[in-house]
């Protein structure tokens, strides 16, 4: 049997000895930030979702591992443990394969088949079996015994196909053979359970081949069925599925050919085809399950990751009807500047009111730009922004952001415990205008599942879901680094090798003691040992401190080798500090990589990073990305016609297109077959949430308010 690492490596398309380094470092209580980052030459540069992915794999192996010892031992313990019952066991490759050789030998409550055993039938079930000319009626009439409940010979054989019917059942081989076909030849049907209208309308007479149907349709038809507007029926076409049970069992022409087949027959019907069908709704439930779970990790990502608007004066705008609209004005580091309400959707006079009021804000603190939640009321407060900024001429601009979540996060305990001087209303406010500023930053405070950037999120396994979209999160805030002296405790939380505790610490640290001088007296903050420093230090940046490699994604145990590559190619930390190492890539290149590795004692990979992180110091990642779309006028959804060419912010990516902002308010949908003018698979192979995308408006419909928009370059 191949080991565990061995078959990960088969699986995922590894080298095994990289595979094998992985285990062990997770072992030994490693990070997957730190492993992807700082131990590269271990696993040959697989990145954070590579690793992910074999961590979760290693999990599933390690507990089919668990269940097959469990299982034998079970097994073994009965005295029925064969050679070749053990080989099967140890080569079963899913839980369900494993269950499949476990059920003969589990112990069952009561069933048709251990009452006929009791009865003593089961020499006439072996009987039966042999296949022999001999008239079953005559051998069954030797087993009539009133005292154990056998009546007649009829009964006898009812008994003894009860226990053949079990028995066809509980075969691994047979199960397989129908669990194959089931999954090749199975014809989903939907019918509508009700005549009113609803969401589900689609699927009122809706056919599929199950290899064929979509994740998005089973979480929508399951959502479907489940709130009673829709009924499912599986058909995988039964009468072969009972003619290759017949045939796997071995049935022949003989005197006992129709009770095997009627017992066959059963044990499909009553017992094999409602299990299979259970395992099969089950399986397309986790496979949709699965890929919605990743669609929501994919999406995340590049929001997390939008290019920030740092050191800005900003207002943040939360539109609102009947409370208002809350107003938050925060200076260039996110410090709550001065907050109010304004009224402009109730009336004229209101509006009016409103605009003096903002006027008087941006006027006061300089704002540059304004930030506009794109909730309820968000097109009335856009057209009393930009009617203000027409009259100001002062250069400032405004941005749609995405609030969702804001509200969780303003009646959250870590919104409390930042604003508690503030209303939960104003503290949406904050946030809006602190996510234009550095949108990781402020939305890691928020629980992922709120952020809306997925599909079905609700019918989603709320553990796998959480498990996927912290792993995106701490990819996101370990990528672009967190500064030591400036960072909250929930953006601490997410740096690799800190806990809730130890987040803590370093904020009471912080404020007991003042700025951190280094990265070195992270080791005084109470809990941070060796391991934690560790697996930290890299990923936090100290700006203020005296050495220069404080404030990049240089490693502290690296800080040798980088002295040491700064000598080789002829600079000096201070050139590093002073940004006067431009030619630093085209000197290596002269050296050789693998040259200056070798004197500097350390792998390649390590130092192409550390060579790197020395010409960008303090370099934020997202500042390579394109820059978030500020407007100074609005667009109505009314002014759209047919044809117009725009630029808009791709907000949402789903299995059949993406939604993308245009200024309008209401976002359009690129459905997948205008994509591109090639065949995409999926979105994703596209798009990324965040992206700016040039589209073309394909079509307007202003009654439902929706709108139709096409990426292909010819349109």
């Amino acid at each position: 049997m191949l080991k565990i690492e061995d078959r990960l490596a088969t699986e995922l398309g590894l080298r095994p000895d990289y595979v094998a380094n992985v285990i062990l470092l997770l072992d030994e209580g490693n990070t997957i930030p730190f492993i992807a980052r700082y131990r590269k030459e271990l696993h040959g540069g697989m990145d954070d979702t590579v690793l992910r992915k074999l961590e979760e794999r290693l999990l599933y192996e390690r507990n089919l591992a668990d269940r097959r010892e469990t299982v034998k031992n079970a097994i073994d313990e009965q005295g029925k443990l064969t050679k070749e019952l053990a080989e099967a066991i140890e080569n079963a490759a899913t839980l369900a394969e494993l269950e499949d050789l476990y059920r003969p030998y589990k112990q069952k409550r009561k069933t048709r088949a251990s009452v006929a055993k009791e009865k003593g039938l089961e020499p006439l079930a072996n009987f039966l079996l042999r296949q022999m000319q001999t008239d079953p009626l005559k051998e069954a009439a030797s087993f009539i015994c009133q005292e154990k409940g056998v009546g007649d010979a009829k009964e006898a054989l009812q008994g003894a196909m009860d226990i053949l019917a079990e028995s066809f059942s509980d075969s691994a081989d047979n199960r397989a053979v129908l669990r194959r076909h089931a999954k090749r030849n199975t014809l989903v049907g939907v019918r509508g359970a009700k005549e009113e209208d609803s969401v589900y309308r689609l699927y009122y007479d809706f056919e599929q081949p199950l290899s064929r149907l979509k994740g998005y349709q089973v979480l929508a038809i399951n959502r479907g069925e489940k709130e009673g507007f829709l009924k499912v029926a599986l058909d995988p076409d039964h009468v072969r599925a009972k003619e290759l049970l017949r045939k796997k069992i071995g049935i022949k022409r003989s005197a006992a050919e129709k009770y095997l087949t009627e017992a066959a027959d059963d044990a499909y019907t009553r017992l094999i085809w409602p299990s299979l069908e259970r395992e099969l709704r089950g399986s397309l439930t986790e496979e949709a399950n699965a890929g919605a779970v990743e669609a929501f990790a994919r999406n995340l990502k590049p929001l997390l990751l939008q290019p920030p608007v740092k050191g800005k004066v900003t207002m943040g705008l939360d539109p609102g009807y009947a409370h208002g609209c809350k107003v938050a004005v925060v200076d260039g580091t996110g410090k709550v500047l001065d907050t109010a309400v304004v009224y402009p959707t109730f009336g004229g006079g209101k509006r009016e009111e409103a605009i003096r009021t903002l006027s008087g804000l941006i006027g006061k603190y300089g704002v540059e730009h304004l930030a506009i939640g794109n909730g309820t009321a968000s097109r009335e407060t856009e057209d009393m922004a930009t009617e203000l900024l027409g009259r100001l001429h002062g250069g400032q601009s405004y941005a749609i952001v995405n609030e969702a979540g804001a509200s969780v996060y303003s009646a959250s305990e870590i919104g409390a415990e930042e604003f508690p001087q503030y209303d939960v209303n104003i503290r949406s406010a904050i946030s809006i205008a602190r996510r234009l500023q550095d949108p990781l930053a402020e939305l890691v405070k928020i629980d992922p599942m709120s952020i809306g950037v997925g599909q079905y999120q609700h019918d989603l396994p709320k553990a796998e879901l959480a498990a996927a979209l912290t792993g995106v999160v701490e990819d996101c805030v370990n990528g672009v680094g967190v500064d030591l002296n400036s960072a909250s405790a929930p953006l601490l939380l997410r740096v690799a090798g800190l806990t809730k505790t130890t987040a803590k610490n370093i904020v009471a640290y912080r404020e007991a003691n003042g700025a951190f001088r280094d990265r070195k007296e992270l080791r005084k903050v109470p809990k941070i040992g060796p391991k934690a420093f560790e697996q930290c230090a890299g990923f936090l940046r100290v700006p203020e401190s005296a050495e220069v490699f404080d404030n990049t994604a240089v490693h502290p145990e690296s800080y040798a080798a980088a002295r040491k590559l700064l000598t080789l190619l002829g600079y000096t930390p201070a050139d590093v500090k002073a940004r006067k190492v431009g030619e630093i890539a085209d000197r290596l290149e002269k050296l050789g990589p693998e040259n200056a590795a070798k004197q500097c004692g350390v792998g390649v990979p390590t130092l192409l990073d550390i060579a790197e992180e020395l010409r960008r110091p303090g370099r934020d990642p997202r500042e390579d990305l394109p820059p978030v779309v500020l407007r100074k006028d609005v667009l109505k959804i009314e002014d759209l016609a047919p044809g117009m060419h725009l630029k808009g912010t791709v907000r949402n990516i789903v299995d059949f297109g993406a939604f993308v902002d245009i200024g309008v308010h209401q976002d359009g949908l690129v459905h997948i077959s205008q994509m591109a003018d090639r065949f995409v698979k999926h979105p994703s192979e596209i798009a990324e949430v965040g992206d700016i995308v040039d589209v073309t408006v394909l079509s307007v419909d202003l009654q439902k308010k929706k709108i139709s928009l096409s990426m292909k370059s010819g349109e």
